[in-house]
């Protein structure tokens, strides 16, 4: 695989992703059922004319947190400001965000579980009072003045939900979950992208791009740029199910949507440890990966599509992974007794 080519969900938008973003729910495609609470949220909202309660969305990276967080505003006719948890170093940057935000602002944090945890206590009486207290000065002359703010709605968005502490979690009106997409979803979300940037796309070559992008939109599109300069060159700028193809297999992705590192992953785990159970540390070393990479990109999927699971000893490859080989699977195995031991 080209090492200049990347599908990693986690890597940041690029001007090329934020210009595909639908800006209204009815462009949205998938997560219905999340669309529908959201767009009764922001009628109701509207009825009172009230900002928005704080809403949290949770999901693994490249099913559209972000873009909902943009679509909210717009549906509420509000300012949106971006920011992310690592970048919030101490808490006059967030001060500085809260106290400039107009009433009914939307503040939009991504990675939100990466606040740290003194800027998180500066939050909660935001969230629940609108006010911060600022301490100022040092020693017998510290003193704390309180600014109140204009009432905002704070949007978080994270890829670990675990990792937010209760205290912050339970301070948000609404918590929604994204999941990932059916390949029909995604074929709507691929054949929208041609039309925006104008290639002769068909149904049968969108379903194929679809198939391959992991369940991700964000995988979808940029694949499908991929594609595009693949057509642009080899195919008389058309795009069918075998220029797609065709465009696919020279960047090593296969019909299931596996990458090379997909691949040494169940190879690493059947032929290095005995199919498992094996530790992520000692498979990430295996494989030559960071093991929270392994945790966020690759594993989500595998094990989506019953190719790994997880136990308290380790990862344990599944009949699946040994399929896909072309290896038989062994029998007696304790992850056969009891598959659903841990999700």
């Amino acid at each position: 695989m080209s090492d200049d080519f990347s599908i990693d969900p986690e890597a940041p938008d690029t001007p090329f992703d934020v210009s595909l973003r639908p800006p209204l729910f009815e462009e949205f495609c998938g997560q219905e059922r999340t669309i529908e609470r959201l767009q009764l949220l922001v009628e109701a909202a509207r009825q009172r004319d009230e900002p928005l309660q704080h809403i949290l969305l949770s999901g693994p990276p490249g099913l559209g947190k972000t873009t909902l967080a943009y679509i909210l505003g717009n549906a509420m006719g509000a300012e949106v400001r971006t920011t992310s948890g690592p970048t919030i170093e101490k808490a006059g940057d967030l001060a500085g965000l809260l106290t400039t935000m107009p009433r009914g602002g939307v503040l939009f944090i991504d990675e939100i579980h990466r606040l740290q945890p003194a800027i998180e206590e500066y939050l909660y009486p935001a969230m629940e009072d609108f006010r911060v207290d600022i301490m100022i000065d040092q020693g017998p002359n510290a003193r704390s003045v309180r600014l109140n703010l204009a009432r905002f709605t704070l949007i978080g968005a994270t890829t670990r939900a675990g990792m937010i502490s209760a205290p912050l979690r339970s301070r948000f009106g609404m918590n929604c979950r994204l999941d990932y997409y059916e390949a029909e979803q995604l074929k709507k979300i691929v054949l929208r992208t041609g039309g925006l940037l104008e290639v002769e796309i068909d149904e049968e070559g969108a379903l194929e791009v679809a198939r391959r992008s992991r369940g991700t939109p964000r995988i979808a599109n940029n694949l499908l740029r991929w594609v595009r300069d693949f057509a642009q060159v080899r195919a008389q700028g058309v795009i069918n199910k075998d220029s797609a193809s065709r465009a696919l297999a020279m960047l090593d992705i296969d019909e299931e949507g596996f990458d090379e590192m997909d691949l040494r992953i169940i190879e690493a785990i059947i032929h290095k440890f005995g199919g498992g159970p094996v530790g992520v540390n000692s498979l990430a070393v295996a494989v030559g990966e960071e093991a929270g990479t392994l945790e966020d990109v690759h594993e989500p999927y595998l094990i989506m599509q019953g190719y790994l699971s997880r136990t308290p000893q380790g990862r344990v490859a599944m009949p699946k992974a040994y399929q896909k080989l072309g290896l038989p699977a062994p029998r007696n195995r304790a992850s056969d007794a009891q598959p659903d031991l841990l999700p």
